[in-house]
């Protein structure tokens, strides 16, 4: 059967419901208007000819409003659709855990209540459990990703490190299987951006053995590194035929375990890239691997652990101290018009006070600061006197 065959049938049904029911009703109305005597000329001269108009003229008004009403369940069932498709399964089952819990409550605030004398009490229970179930279901919806990065912890023996053991005189250490079980992992997950990817550095570090245990390459990442590898301008996609050639590489490293989850945006509730990033970072409870300034502070907002390419590179180059003297070639003038600009063999940025008069010129500078930021390393100096 056709979805819009189902459709034809459903709405008559909720056509013949609507008829019925307004009968029924007019039926209720008829029998009060008699019993009342609200109608004494009309009821008492024709009793069943009474209650037989009022059962028509009630039907034929639900079947005016029975359109009405499918039309209203149409758009309702059409909203609770869109929103359901931008919700995964889990949201959707915490949230339902919400709105039990926010009913239970409800209800155990209602016994004592359901007392108060008047039939007010009714009303307030009812009053309690609409907004405890609205307001457990909101705060369970605005928390699903924290209620699930818990509960896929709890049991995860890749995060739980071993037990610390006392050491007892005399029992032979030698076996170190006691000390550190097999079964054990101490690295957590670590998810790749499309930046860090088309970067390439990844790779250098990884084929070096400092990276290790579970990569995960999301499928919209893949899609994404596609998109830039099919681009039209030539730049775009030599950028992106390397990061494919990068994934490649990384697979085939014995050191990692590369995973590839059939995960969409839609299924992480996001439409943009860094923030689903950031989401299945904190539903794995995983690190994200990025040389992007804009994911590594969002992610850092969010509470997720970001491993900056950038960072590790900036950490590796040679450390200058202040009073240190290096040798330097200044090519241009500074942002301020007194300054010059030139730069280390490591492509560190060297800011030289009263250097635009030395443009074109091998000068020793004498290094008097430094500043570190995520972007990189700027040191600055002055020309050795």
């Amino acid at each position: 059967m056709t979805e819009l065959g189902l459709s034809g049938i459903m709405k008559k049904l909720v056509r013949a419901v609507m008829v019925f029911i307004c009968g029924v009703a007019g039926y209720q109305i008829s029998k009060v208007v008699k019993v009342e005597n609200l109608l004494p000329s009309v009821t008492s001269i024709h009793p069943i000819a009474f209650t037989v108009f009022i059962i028509i003229l009630t039907a034929c008004l639900g079947f005016i409003l029975a359109p009405i009403f499918w039309l209203c369940i149409v758009k309702f069932y059409r909203f609770v659709e869109t929103r359901l498709e931008q919700t995964s399964l889990s949201e959707l089952l915490v949230s339902l855990l919400g709105l039990i819990i926010g009913l239970l409550l409800a209800n155990l605030m209602a016994l004592p209540v359901s007392r108060v004398p008047g039939g007010v009490g009714v009303y307030i229970s009812v009053l309690l459990n609409v907004a405890f179930g609205y307001i457990g279901l909101r705060f369970f919806s605005k928390r699903s990703s924290d209620f699930i990065n818990f509960l896929s912890n709890i049991g995860d023996k890749k995060t739980k490190l071993p037990k610390t053991r006392k050491k007892i005189i005399g029992e032979n250490l030698s076996n170190e299987e006691n000390y550190f079980p097999n079964d054990v992992s101490y690295s957590l997950p670590k998810i790749l951006d499309t930046s860090a990817i088309i970067d390439g550095r990844i790779l250098d570090v990884a084929q070096t053995g400092f990276l290790e245990g579970s990569i995960v390459l999301p499928r919209f990442i893949l899609a994404e590194l596609q998109g830039v590898a099919d681009s039209t301008d030539p730049l775009r996609r030599t950028k992106g035929r390397r990061g494919m050639t990068v994934v490649t590489e990384l697979q085939k490293l014995k050191t990692l375990s590369i995973e590839i989850p059939e995960t969409t945006l839609k299924d992480l509730g996001r439409d943009n890239v860094d923030e689903a990033l950031v989401v299945l970072a904190r539903r794995i409870n995983g690190k994200v691997i990025t040389t992007d300034y804009n994911l590594n502070q969002i992610a850092q907002i969010e509470g997720v652990s970001v491993l900056n390419v950038n960072d590790l590179a900036n950490s590796l180059k040679p450390m200058l101290l202040p009073g240190e003297n290096v040798e330097i070639e200044i090519i241009r003038i500074g942002k301020e018009s007194h300054q010059g600009i030139g730069y280390l063999d490591d492509g560190t940025m060297l800011v030289v006070e009263d250097g635009y008069k030395s443009i074109g010129e091998k000068v020793k500078v004498t290094v008097t600061s430094m500043l570190q930021t995520s972007a990189g390393r700027m040191v600055f100096g002055r020309i050795r006197a």
